[in-house]
């Protein structure tokens, strides 16, 4: 049985404050547990989920000479083409690149406070060539954005907290969409030693919403009795899991969860896979301070959100 619980947000939206108390409960002792859950009932229609995956499988289908003007490293806004992040530095390994290609888009200047700079809210990138990207990628993250302040909600309701807690300081948040393909082993070939579509890692945000495909060389997380597991799959639900920033503004009450994404398997050697994975991160020059106990277990430093994230990304880029 899997440690991952899916959770049912209608009582939370629609129900009465014991079924809100229910849900807000639920969703803590899930991320106590594993620091993941699987979530219905959160209003993201499924046609704007089906077109976004589209449109983006209609980018990474074009020439490579197509892509090239808009290749970034990992932390910009465009294409992060194969070969260019590795999540196992995170770690300390020396790993062989990540099995993937990414499109990334998020907040950016355009849409956040004048005082803004481009390192926090870079500008995106939209490809000519497929003009209904920008369309439904932007409709997507503002649906989705709109979830993880209400999940912000959830959380500070679990902890017994002001409900606007951990949401004062999305006012002008960063966040992230990053449309991630896994390519098939066809393409791609025999992975190398110890090389993944995406290497074992943490995320480094407060919430991650997952909408993502079912295969067989698909996600992975790590048990609290230290074994991998094949994240559960519900084709309407998103999976969620919280960060390394979150689990530190918890006083690690909550866990930042390793996971992983496997290789191509020669079981299915077409499998070609599309995740949008939206990171959710917070205001610029939020200070994250550590909830004291009895809600937190470990007291930290506090730090500032850019210093945080800006460290980790620098540390998954291929050297």
């Amino acid at each position: 049985m899997s440690s991952i619980p899916l959770v049912d947000l209608r009582p939370w939206f629609s129900g009465s404050p014991a079924d809100r108390a229910a849900v807000a409960a639920e969703i803590d002792r899930a991320l106590q547990v594993s620091g993941f859950l699987l979530i219905t009932g959160h209003g993201v229609p499924q046609e704007l989920r089906d077109r976004t995956r589209a449109a983006a499988r209609r980018f990474f289908a074009l020439p490579e000479a197509e892509k090239q003007p808009f290749a970034v490293a990992p932390g910009g806004r465009g294409w992060i083409p194969p070969g260019a992040e590795a999540n196992g530095y995170l770690e300390g390994v020396e790993s062989p690149p990540d099995l993937k290609e990414s499109y990334s888009v998020g907040s950016s200047v355009e849409a956040a406070d004048p005082a803004s700079d481009l390192g926090w809210h870079p500008a995106n990138v939209w490809p000519a060539a497929v003009p209904e990207l920008e369309a439904s990628a932007r409709e997507y993250m503002d649906r989705v954005r709109a979830l993880s302040d209400e999940l912000l909600t959830i959380f500070a309701a679990a902890l017994d907290l002001p409900a606007d807690h951990f949401t004062r300081h999305t006012r002008f948040p960063k966040y992230t969409l990053n449309i991630n393909r896994y390519p098939p082993l066809s393409e791609v070939g025999a992975p190398g030693d110890g090389q993944f579509r995406i290497g074992p890692h943490t995320d480094f945000g407060t919430v991650t919403v997952l909408d993502r495909e079912p295969g067989v060389g698909g996600l992975q997380v790590f048990t609290p009795e230290g074994e991998w597991e094949d994240a559960p799959y519900d084709p309407a639900a998103f999976t969620v899991n919280i960060g390394d920033l979150m689990a530190r503004w918890t006083g690690d009450r909550w866990r930042s969860t390793r996971h992983r994404v496997l290789p191509p398997q020669a079981t299915a050697p077409d499998e070609d896979l599309v995740s949008l994975v939206f990171f959710y991160v917070s205001d610029r020059d939020a200070r994250i301070a550590s909830l004291e106990p009895p809600i937190g277990r470990e007291a930290y430093p506090e730090i500032s959100a850019s210093q945080y994230l800006f460290e980790k990304l620098q540390a998954i880029s291929v050297r």
